[in-house]
């Protein structure tokens, strides 16, 4: 089971990495005043582990550079999983949701 897959966002998996992956140029904490946006938090599992592991999280620099964005977490619980980034954020006084992580969050179980 897959949510948000990249052929359904991008019209294929292909123009992603064209376009977003291949022009990475440098990771950042995503409390860097310089992250403008979150654009893609990739999450796997396997069935009836009760945590996402994160594979990889991406965003977008104010000045359009595409980053990794490094986060304070490699796990997330599988129940209430904006609950426990918001607990992270809070802690790194960080607005997640105008970050727009929560409009990204891919999941493959």
């Amino acid at each position: 089971m897959e949510t948000n897959n990249l052929q359904e966002l991008y019209g294929s998996y292909r123009h992603y990495h064209e376009n977003v992956t291949e022009k990475i140029v440098g990771s950042v904490h995503w409390d860097d005043p310089q992250l403008k946006k979150v654009t893609r938090l990739r999450l796997l599992s396997d069935p009836g582990y009760p945590a996402w592991d994160v594979s990889y999280c991406h965003g977008t620099l104010k000045n359009g550079d595409n980053v990794d964005v490094l986060l304070p977490f490699s796990q997330l619980p599988k129940r209430n999983i904006n609950g426990a980034i918001i607990a992270h954020a809070k802690r790194d006084k960080v607005y997640a949701k105008g970050l727009g992580i929560f409009d990204c969050i891919s999941c493959l179980c």
